[in-house]
């Protein structure tokens, strides 16, 4: 199977920025033939009634999508043996680091600022015997490359950094990264659209797909929708979401369609002149009306 999706985190109303995005994700997956899968991605924080919300903005937007929904929370069976596959190889260990150890500590020498410094990559078993008396450990991949590369119908050939990422929390929780990729793969999704702030997560999760015997997707990252003052569009910029806009008499459908350079009622009337490569590469600034 062949496969794009739209994968939100049910922890608030969706955006019209989160509603381009997945309206960008359907075409791309139609015009291309593939299917569109909706996975609900609840690992983390989650707001009761948000999850139906979501689902309805997404059928009053004109999407539509194939099988059933998928959530996170019911695949923890598929993230263990992902895990476990990994560790069997030795491409897992403990770490025990803080996030202010982290931040006060060196960067990897190829990484970027912020980046995981090897801190425990290779304690001695007595070291890590006293640490597991100290705190709960997570679970680090052992990556063996500095740097990946990937492809972005937006942005092209795209090398970013690689460092030991997270696959599990020290409260046991398996991390995004992990959970994204074993989803990704499992579910035959083979063109992944989303923001352009998780450009930089991309050659992390595609070499970790690489690890676990997947093919890496092609990427469309798209720009976000930001407010008037350039920052990244919330709840809190004012009347935001299809029922914000719905009360003050707004069509968003064409607010949206606009924004990429298209006309249309629905999304079908849009997907006969759809191509990826024409949407505006810049941020849509989206100001709500008064």
């Amino acid at each position: 199977m062949s496969a794009g999706r739209f994968a939100p985190s049910p922890s608030g109303d969706l955006h019209v920025g989160n509603l381009r995005t997945a309206l960008v994700a359907w075409l791309c997956a139609r015009r291309s033939g593939r299917d569109f899968l909706l996975r609900v991605e609840d690992l983390d924080r989650v707001r009761e009634g948000a999850e139906q919300r979501q689902l309805d903005d997404l059928v009053t937007l004109g999407l539509d999508w194939d099988g059933p929904v998928v959530r996170q929370s019911e695949r923890a069976r598929l993230y263990d043996a992902a895990l476990a596959s990994l560790a069997g190889r030795g491409l897992v260990f403990e770490c025990f680091c803080t996030r202010r150890e982290i931040h006060d500590a060196p960067s990897a020498p190829h990484g970027p600022p912020g980046s995981y410094p090897g801190t425990c990559r290779d304690l001695t078993d007595v070291e890590r015997e006293v640490r597991r008396r100290e705190r709960p450990a997570a679970l680090r991949l052992r990556a063996r490359t500095d740097s990946f590369a990937i492809e972005d119908a937006l942005h092209g050939t795209y090398e970013g950094p690689v460092d030991d990422l997270v696959l599990r929390r020290g409260d046991g929780a398996i991390a995004y990264n992990l959970a994204v990729v074993v989803d990704d793969a499992q579910q035959g999704v083979d063109q992944v659209v989303r923001g352009d702030d998780l450009l930089s997560s991309a050659p992390r999760q595609a070499y970790l797909a690489t690890l676990l015997a997947a093919t890496p997707p092609t990427y469309v990252h798209v720009p976000l929708a930001l407010n008037a003052g350039g920052q990244r569009l919330a709840k809190r910029d004012g009347a935001v979401t299809l029922a914000d806009l719905a009360e003050r008499g707004i069509e968003a459908f064409g607010l949206i369609a606009a924004s990429l350079g298209l006309t249309g009622a629905t999304p079908a009337d849009l997907l006969a002149v759809f191509d990826v490569t024409r949407i505006p590469r810049e941020p849509w600034v989206f100001v709500p009306p008064a």
